[in-house]
C-alpha cells in the first residue's frame, strides 16, 4: 500500500505540560495515544506566519494543497485550492500577489473531509491508470462566484494523478453551489454532501469519475447545512449552521441590525440553528422520507422555541448552558414526502413555522450548531454536538448562555427513538471557544478544532487549536479541561487575504481555519458508519486527516511519531 509520503519537520515550542488525556497506561484495546499538552496557542499579529505546534507525540504529513495541480483541470479550477478567477500571463492562478498582478485567485476552501476505500478501486480522469484503493473526498466551500466542486484525493497516486475533479455541475448540467460538509450513506452508495445555504441544494455524489451529482433537497431539505452523520438505522442527522440576528439589551424589545456595529444592538447572537434528523422510507432512500427536528422542553415541560428565545440572557437558553441541568427531547417531524411532495424546502423556515399539517411542532434553535459524532461503542445512543457561539469576546452571552460555544450530549435509549434527554457536556470559554469540525480518535476521546475567525483571533490575540475531550469526565471539574493537541499556524499567503488596499488583496477569508478534521478506517460498509466502530489510531488502517483552509489550503495526515 502506498501511502503517508512527503514527510514534514514540525516546530514544537519549548518544554510542554505533561497531560496524559487518552487511556490509562497499557490499555492499549482503546487506540487512545497519550498526547502530550501543547500550552499555549500561536498568537496573531500584523505578518507573522508561525508554523503550527503539534502535541511531540503526532507528526504530520501533506496529502495535498492549494498549489497542487488537478489530473484534470477545468475552466473554472486548475489546482487544488484555487479558482482561475484572476490569471498571470501563463494562465496559472496568481497565487501570490505581485506588481504585475496584485489580485490574488480566489481560494477553494477544501472543506470537510470523508475518508474511504474501495477494494477495486475507483475510476479516474486516466482510463489507464490504477488510482489504488485509499481516498479522501471534499466539497469546496469558498469558490468564485458562488461555484462549488468535488474533489478527490487519491492518496496511493502519484503527483500527476493525486488530485481528480469529479464534478462542477450536477446532473442536469446546473453548476454545483459551495459545498460545507459531506459523508457517506453505505446503503444509498453514495457521497452526500451539504450546503450553508438554505437557497441551495444539499447533494448526493457517486464517488467514481466521473461523479454523478444529484440534488435531494426534496427530502433532506435546505439549510445551513453543515454536519451530516449516519446511524445504524440508516438514518441521516444533519447539523445546521445560520447565524442569528443581534439581540437587544435588556429592557428593549428592538434591534436594530443595520450599521456596523448595529446601534442599540447587542453583539449577542440569537439562536437560529437546529439538529435535524432525516429518516428514510427504507435505508438508502434518499427520495421517500420524513424530516425531523429536535424540540428541547424546558423545566415547566414547554418546548424551547425560536419565537421565545428573542431576549438577552433568555432563562431557557441560561439554562441548557448550566451544568448539571437534563432536559427532556423529542424528534417533530416537519416534512414528509408522503404528505408534503418532493419539492425542494427550506428546512430552517419549517422549524419554526408551526404548521397544522404537522401539528404544530417546532424546533429548538441552538447557537450555530455546526458538527456533531455518535460517540463509538454506544449503539448510537449517544450523541456529541457542538456550538460555535457568537465568536465575539464582548458578547454578554460568553459566560452565560452559550456565547462563546459549548458541547451537548443527546443520550437515547435507539437512535430511532422519537424522545431522549440533552445535556450540557463542556461549557467553552473564551480560550477554547468556536469549536466547530469534531471527530472520535478512541472510544471515550473527541477532538473538537475551533474556528475563531479573524475578529476573535485579533481580541484574544490567538490563532485557532485542536483540542481533545474526554466524554467519561465531568467538566464541570474545573480540574478537568481540554488538551491542546495542535496550536494552528498560519500561512505566509493568509497574512495578505484580509488587508485594506487598494489592490485588493482582501477578497478571501483570511487567518487559517481548521476543517475537516475526521478519523475513519475507510470501510464503505454498515459497519464503517462512523460510531460503529471503535477507532484505534495504532493501527494502520485507521486514518486521521484535517485541512488547513485558507491561506495555502494544506490537507494533512495526522500520524503517531512511530509510524511511518
Amino acid at each position: 500500500m502506498i501511502r503517508r509520503k512527503q514527510a514534514i519537520a514540525l516546530a514544537v515550542a519549548g518544554a510542554l505540560a505533561a497531560g496524559v488525556v487518552f487511556a490509562a497506561a497499557g490499555s492499549a484495546a482503546s487506540g487512545a495515544p497519550r498526547l502530550t499538552n501543547v500550552p499555549t496557542a500561536n498568537t496573531k499579529s500584523d505578518g507573522f506566519a508561525p508554523a503550527s505546534k503539534l502535541s511531540p507525540e503526532l507528526k504530520q504529513i501533506v496529502v495535498a494543497q492549494g498549489a497542487t495541480r488537478l489530473e484534470n483541470t477545468s475552466a473554472i479550477t486548475s489546482y487544488y485550492g484555487y479558482d482561475n478567477d484572476t490569471v498571470n500571463s501563463a494562465g496559472e492562478p496568481v497565487m501570490v500577489p505581485t506588481t504585475t498582478n496584485p489580485i490574488e485567485a480566489h481560494k477553494t476552501e477544501p472543506d470537510k473531509n470523508t475518508y474511504l476505500t474501495f477494494k477495486n478501486g475507483l475510476s479516474g480522469a486516466d482510463s489507464g491508470y490504477d488510482y489504488g484503493t485509499h481516498f479522501l473526498f471534499q466539497g469546496h466551500e469558498g469558490g468564485a462566484n458562488g461555484a462549488g466542486y468535488i474533489t478527490r484525493i487519491n492518496l496511493d497516486a502519484d503527483a500527476a494523478h493525486r488530485v481528480t475533479l469529479l464534478a462542477t455541475q450536477d446532473a442536469n448540467g446546473n453548476q454545483i453551489t459551495t459545498i460545507d460538509g459531506s459523508t457517506w450513506d453505505p446503503w444509498a452508495h453514495r457521497l452526500l454532501l451539504t450546503t450553508e445555504n438554505t437557497a441551495a441544494p444539499t447533494y448526493a455524489a457517486t464517488p467514481g469519475y466521473p461523479a454523478t451529482v444529484t440534488d435531494v433537497s426534496g427530502a433532506l431539505g435546505r439549510g445551513g447545512y453543515e454536519g451530516i452523520q449516519d446511524d445504524s438505522k440508516g438514518n441521516l442527522w444533519i447539523v445546521e449552521d445560520i447565524g442569528g440576528s443581534n439581540k437587544p439589551p435588556a429592557g428593549s424589545a428592538t434591534c436594530s441590525n443595520s450599521g456596523t456595529p448595529p446601534p442599540q444592538c447587542t453583539v449577542a447572537r440569537r439562536p437560529n440553528s437546529f439538529l435535524f434528523r432525516y429518516v428514510p422510507a427504507h435505508k438508502g432512500d434518499l427520495a421517500n422520507g420524513k424530516l425531523q427536528v429536535l424540540q428541547v422542553l424546558n423545566s415547566s415541560h414547554q418546548p424551547i422555541t425560536f419565537d421565545s428565545e428573542a431576549a438577552l440572557n433568555n432563562p431557557d437558553q441560561v439554562a441548557l448552558h448550566t451544568y448539571g441541568n437534563t432536559f427532556q427531547t423529542k424528534w417533530v417531524t416537519i416534512h414528509d414526502t408522503a404528505v408534503d411532495g418532493s419539492a425542494p424546502f427550506n428546512a430552517n423556515t419549517l422549524a419554526k413555522t408551526p404548521l397544522a399539517t404537522h401539528s404544530g411542532a417546532v424546533g429548538t434553535p441552538f447557537k450555530r450548531p455546526e458538527n456533531g459524532n455518535f460517540r463509538p461503542g454506544s449503539d448510537f445512543k449517544q450523541f456529541f454536538f457542538d456550538e460555535t457561539g457568537d465568536t465575539n469576546a464582548n458578547s454578554s452571552e460568553n459566560d452565560t448562555a452559550g456565547g462563546s460555544g459549548s458541547v451537548m450530549k443527546l443520550s437515547q435509549s435507539d437512535p430511532g427513538a422519537d424522545t431522549g434527554t440533552l445535556s450540557l457536556f463542556y461549557k467553552a470559554d473564551g480560550a477554547h471557544a468556536a469549536f466547530d469540525n469534531s471527530t472520535f480518535l478512541s472510544k471515550h476521546v473527541i477532538t473538537f478544532v475551533q474556528d475563531a475567525g479573524d475578529g476573535l483571533h485579533t481580541q484574544l490575540n490567538a490563532l485557532d487549536s485542536g483540542y481533545t475531550l474526554d466524554v467519561t469526565r465531568d467538566y464541570s471539574d474545573p480540574a478537568n479541561h481540554p488538551v491542546r493537541w495542535l496550536a494552528e499556524g498560519r500561512d505566509p499567503s493568509a497574512t495578505l487575504d484580509g488587508s485594506a488596499t487598494p489592490t485588493g488583496f482582501g477578497k478571501n477569508d483570511g487567518d487559517n481555519e481548521i476543517t475537516g478534521v475526521y478519523v475513519s478506517d475507510g470501510d464503505t460498509g454498515p459497519g464503517g458508519v462512523l460510531g460503529a466502530d471503535i477507532p484505534d489510531l495504532s493501527d494502520g488502517k485507521w486514518r486521521w486527516f484535517y485541512t488547513q483552509q485558507h491561506g495555502d489550503n494544506v490537507t494533512y495526515e495526522v500520524l503517531l511519531r512511530h509510524q511511518k
